[in-house]
């Protein structure tokens, strides 16, 4: 009988020295260090009998400009399963000109960093939020700014645009906020200042990012926190809707239509590309080949569908002319596989 509970000690002892620990690198600012967002999401890890092993570089309004620099040491250590990308909560959302100057190649330098130091990291870039009433302060120069729907659906395209470009992902919290906001105007995701996030507003961050790591629906979440559970499963159900259910559609790693064009980038080259972009009233789609399988979709920033085609011909000419000015995804899908592009419409071209 003795020999017997050893043996079954000596099998749990395996069982958990062999469990799987998550190493996560969050970079980022005060979005990303109030209510100590990496600590609760290793409270659902520990919740679920997982661990999660982080660290966080979070200084108040650090730039990824400033990120080069200040978080080099951190990229250098090695090791990370993820890092998480936070740019400053405003940046994003200035004019084009501005971010691509500003924030677009400071992005580009940190992945080059990261993938350098981690050669098989996967990096994810951290969506946030419009303000709660916008950005006035900014909005006089630039009027998009000046409500919460201008400025969050230029973060949601910006942020997209960083994750395509560097074979990255999104963790799309932005989006599940303005799914809360929509949803349960009655909540408050934000402190009092419009912008931080309340204990609530870091408790939808996590899971988020838990479900994202893992893959694992968020209604099986079991640690709350210090919510009570009205309000943490608002929460998890806008998860499961935005993140949980469409996966794939957050992720933008390169991967390829074929076995024989492995580690391809299929925007980029003769199998596939998009043009111009800007667009005006058409837009053009050059394949390898003719894809009878394929299924096309234009998305705006909110999921809504305003094209649709299926099969896509090795010349494709797509008539845009109805389409409003703005950002839009353009989705293609090809059997299980499926590859987005961020597509700006400007019929004043």
């Amino acid at each position: 009988m003795k020999r017997g509970i050893a043996l079954l000690f000596f099998l749990i002892s395996i069982v958990l020295g062999h469990a799987q620990t998550t190493r996560v690198l969050f970079i980022g600012n005060s979005y990303t260090s109030v209510n100590d967002l990496p600590n609760l999401v290793s409270q659902i890890y520990s919740a679920a009998g997982e661990t999660l092993d982080y660290s966080m570089s979070a200084p108040g309004g650090c730039t990824f400009q400033q990120h080069c620099n200040v978080s080099l040491p951190y990229i250098q250590q090695g090791g990370w399963d993820y890092v998480v990308l936070q740019e400053q909560s405003q940046l994003p959302s200035f004019p084009i000109n501005q971010f691509m100057q500003e924030s677009y190649p400071y992005a580009q330098e940190l992945c080059s960093l990261i993938r350098q130091y981690n050669p098989d990291v996967k990096i994810v870039f951290y969506m946030t939020w419009g303000r709660k009433n916008g950005d006035p302060q900014n909005g006089q120069y630039y009027p998009p700014l000046n409500t919460y729907e201008g400025m969050d659906s230029l973060l949601y395209a910006r942020y997209v645009m960083m994750a395509e470009d560097n074979d990255a992902c999104v963790s799309p919290v932005g989006a599940v906020w303005h799914q809360i906001r929509n949803q349960h105007p009655e909540v408050e995701l934000y402190q009092s200042d419009g912008s931080h996030p309340s204990y609530l507003g870091s408790y939808v961050a996590a899971c988020s990012f838990y479900t994202f790591f893992t893959g694992h629906n968020p209604i099986d979440i079991t640690w709350n926190g210090t919510l009570d559970g009205d309000m943490a499963d608002i929460a998890k159900n806008a998860v499961k809707r935005v993140v949980y259910d469409s996966m794939s559609k957050w992720c933008f790693e390169v991967d390829t239509l074929s076995p024989d064009t492995t580690g391809i980038d299929i925007w980029n080259n003769q199998l596939l590309s998009v043009y111009p972009n800007p667009a005006n009233n058409a837009l053009n789609i050059r394949t390898s080949e003719f894809m009878e399988s394929a299924f096309l979709q234009i998305m705006d920033m909110k999921g809504a569908v305003v094209y649709e085609q299926s099969g896509i011909s090795s010349e494709e000419r797509l008539d845009v002319s109805a389409i409003p000015n703005g950002n839009y995804l353009l989705s293609l899908r090809v059997g299980t596989r499926r590859y987005t592009k961020v597509i700006t419409i400007s019929h004043s071209l």
